[in-house]
């Protein structure tokens, strides 16, 4: 009678925590070529609108990826003797993040044909803000720079497979990214 007593008892083990499916779309991409300094290819499935916030300059807008709750702010400057400037700023934006990330790999990025150069940076941790950023030059007279964002709160575990997506999408803009010629 004990041994029925003792087996009807439940062992409850918990399962492990799951997160929702995501389903990616398949890689398509458009060309933005407008009266912008520079022209880029972006996917399809996002969206581009004007920097609406009250510190926007020209040629500022930000690429939101619906599905994702994503986006890619970028900000445009022209250069005017102020290189190392912005070229500091941007390194002090990525910093930022280093209380929050696991780790910042940096690699550069070199098209010589074009004339564009610069550096993406990569920051991993589960609670750090943005996973990834790059600024771009042509070293005399463009710079850009561009910052990933969720508008959720960070888990990056969980959102690794949207990141890692998302960062084919930003490496495709970087590599077909071109600048206009200027009217002297």
């Amino acid at each position: 009678m004990l041994v029925i007593a003792y087996s009807c008892q439940n062992s409850y083990v918990p399962k492990p925590r799951g997160y929702y499916r995501i389903d990616l779309p398949a890689k398509e991409y458009r060309s933005f070529d407008t009266t912008f300094p520079f022209t880029f290819e972006y996917p399809v499935y996002s969206k581009i609108y004007p920097d609406s916030s009250r510190m926007a300059e020209p040629y500022w807008f930000n690429i939101y990826y619906l599905p994702f709750h994503a986006q890619l702010h970028i900000s445009y400057k022209p250069i005017k003797n102020n290189l190392a400037q912005y070229l500091d700023d941007a390194h002090t934006l990525v910093n930022k993040h280093i209380p929050k990330a696991n780790a910042i790999s940096q690699r550069e990025y070199v098209d010589a044909a074009e004339k564009v150069f610069g550096l993406v940076y990569e920051i991993r941790g589960s609670d750090a803000a943005s996973t990834y950023q790059f600024y771009l030059t042509d070293s005399t007279t463009h710079f850009v720079r561009g910052a990933l964002y969720f508008d959720l709160i960070p888990n990056n575990d969980s959102l690794s497979p949207v990141i890692d997506f998302l960062k084919q999408d930003i490496e495709h803009m970087v590599m077909t990214f071109r600048w206009k010629k200027v009217a002297k």
